[in-house]
């Protein structure tokens, strides 16, 4: 049979199979006497595939791949192996069905905090498990800079080979085996041969090393990087930021990107002392100031007093303000913001007649402006670090958010807590937990260091405890039952014993809540002896 003939019968069988043999007849030289339609065409579809397999010819052999590097880092213990294994095993596990989960670990949601501590240690990934982990890693971004971290450079020569993982291409800064920061040649060669990820590793390398020769790199290269891998290793200055790199960023204004251009203005306008910060506070302060009209004997208070620009010329625009506002946002407002955010916080103790940010955050604010004024001082506040204004801004934690001084913003407080250390964060979250409750405190929580400091960790159970008391279904409560689960000190296992017992159901409570409640304590202790188990396998300091 030629090789024409042959692919036009095949066609033939393939186009009955498709249709139907009621609907299309099998060639005649399909169809035999004494058997009907159907399995005649299946038994000529068996011969015509072996006989297609057998004549083709084989594909000229690819090039062998080149070996793996070598992972100098030491193995994981054969225990901590195995649970990773476990922890890998679970993520393609079923949901509960329902919504109940039972008194099982998630073990989904302690994969993140297993590769944190095994990073910590500089464990290597075991070869058989590194498809699983960048599988993982393709599904779900927030595992991407663990789990490459992890994988290190054998994880970076696998994904060469597989399409889906080439994510872990561009992007994985912690992923690279980097030269000795120190050896030039070996750094000037990955900096020009590197893959992407590689070179933003060795940036941040350099950087730490040397942050003048980490410029230098940088400047060689500059006008030659595409416009997002420009941007990505703009950000990378956001560590050790100084006034160093203010004549480069300086220059990156005029870059051909906007996103380029107005990271550069947010680098710009963190430096208090750049001369962008310098034009923005000259803005700044030309829109707002005291009215004292109302000082005085018989007078009423101080106010601050705000004339919102009327346009936004090109220098404005060269500096990183965007002219046209968002949808439901007037242009002037919009302008006064960026104005404000971009200003040193040094600006206004001297303008406002020498008073501190928690006297200034306290004034009244004329013609309704405070609210724009309030949440642009927030943004300056994150944007420059300053923990005296975002102390100011937060205000008392027992206050109600709505009369607060700065801002009630749920998502604007808990980046302003971000200002702060490790402590007072979790000790202001307490106090907040402890006057107003768990409903609005899960953006708070999501900010605080892992462990919980025992302030806080009590807190959060003591809300819990009360809302069970209540006869409440824990389901309102998940969220947070979910992050006490991941961030409780695993210490506090032993304590909560207690809470595992099914309370007796009080008049008002919700039917059957009581057992919900009993299961949730009881999933939260086993979560965290499990974590405790699993640090000693790593044979690190607790989760």
């Amino acid at each position: 049979m030629t090789g024409t003939t042959s692919t036009s019968a095949w066609e033939e069988l393939v186009t009955a199979a498709l249709l139907g043999t009621d609907r299309r007849t099998p060639p005649d030289a399909v169809l035999t006497p004494g058997k009907d339609a159907p399995a005649a065409l299946l038994d000529a579809a068996a011969l015509h595939t072996v006989r297609r397999r057998a004549g083709l010819l084989p594909a000229p052999a690819a090039d062998r791949p080149e070996p793996a590097p070598h992972d100098a880092r030491p193995r994981l213990p054969m225990a901590a192996r195995r649970r990773l294994a476990q922890l890998l095993a679970d993520r393609s596990a079923p949901s509960h069905a329902g919504g109940r989960r039972g008194t099982a670990p998630d073990l989904t949601e302690l994969l993140p905090q297993w590769l944190a501590v095994a990073n910590e240690h500089g464990y290597q990934a075991p070869p058989s498990l590194l498809p699983a982990l960048l599988d993982a890693a393709r599904a779900r971004t927030d595992l991407r800079p663990h789990v490459l971290a992890f994988a290190g450079s054998r994880g970076l020569w696998l994904a060469r080979l597989n399409p889906e993982w080439k994510f872990a291409l561009r992007g994985a800064s912690g992923s690279a085996v980097l030269p000795d920061v120190t050896d030039a040649e070996a750094v000037q060669r990955l900096w020009d041969e590197g893959l992407f990820a590689e070179r933003v590793a060795l940036l941040a390398a350099v950087r730490v090393h040397d942050a003048g020769a980490a410029l230098a790199l940088l400047t060689a290269t500059w006008g030659t990087e595409r416009a997002e891998d420009r941007l990505m290793f703009l950000d990378s200055l956001r560590t050790g930021l100084s006034g160093e790199d203010e004549p480069f960023l300086e220059r990156a204004l005029s870059d051909r990107s906007r996103n380029v251009r107005a990271t550069a203005a947010e680098l710009l306008s963190a430096l208090p002392h750049s001369a962008l910060a310098v034009r923005m506070a000259a803005r700044a302060a030309s829109c707002v100031g005291l009215d004292r009209s109302g000082d005085g004997a018989g007078g009423g208070a101080v106010t601050i007093a705000v004339e919102a620009p009327h346009e936004c010329d090109a220098d404005m625009q060269r500096d990183g303000m965007v002219p046209s506002p968002p949808t439901g946002r007037g242009e002037r407002s919009w302008w006064l913001g960026q104005l404000v955010e971009a200003a040193p916080l040094s600006t206004w103790p001297a303008r406002l007649g020498g008073r501190t940010a928690e006297e200034i955050v306290a004034l009244p604010v004329a013609e309704d402006w405070g609210q724009e004024l309030h949440a642009a001082w927030c943004r300056a506040a994150v944007r420059q670090r300053d923990a005296e204004w975002s102390r100011a801004l937060l205000g008392a934690p027992a206050a109600p958010p709505e009369t607060g001084p700065g801002t009630s913003s749920l998502a604007e407080r808990a980046k302003l807590l971000s200002t702060l250390p490790a402590a007072e964060r979790a000790a202001w979250v307490a106090e907040f937990i402890a006057a107003h409750g768990l409903s609005e405190a899960f953006q708070l929580l999501g900010v605080c260091a892992v462990p919980w400091a025992e302030p806080l960790g009590r807190s959060v159970v003591d809300a819990l405890d009360i809302a069970r008391d209540a006869g409440s279904y824990p389901w309102s409560f998940s969220g947070v039952m979910g992050l006490a689960e991941r961030c409780l000190d695993p210490a506090e296992a032993s304590r909560l014993e207690l809470l595992t017992a099914t309370p007796d159901e009080t008049e008002g409570a919700s039917p059957g809540a009581g057992c919900y409640w009993s299961e949730a304590f009881q999933r939260l202790v086993s979560t965290l002896r499990l974590r405790a188990t699993m640090t000693a396998e790593l044979g690190g300091t607790p989760l």
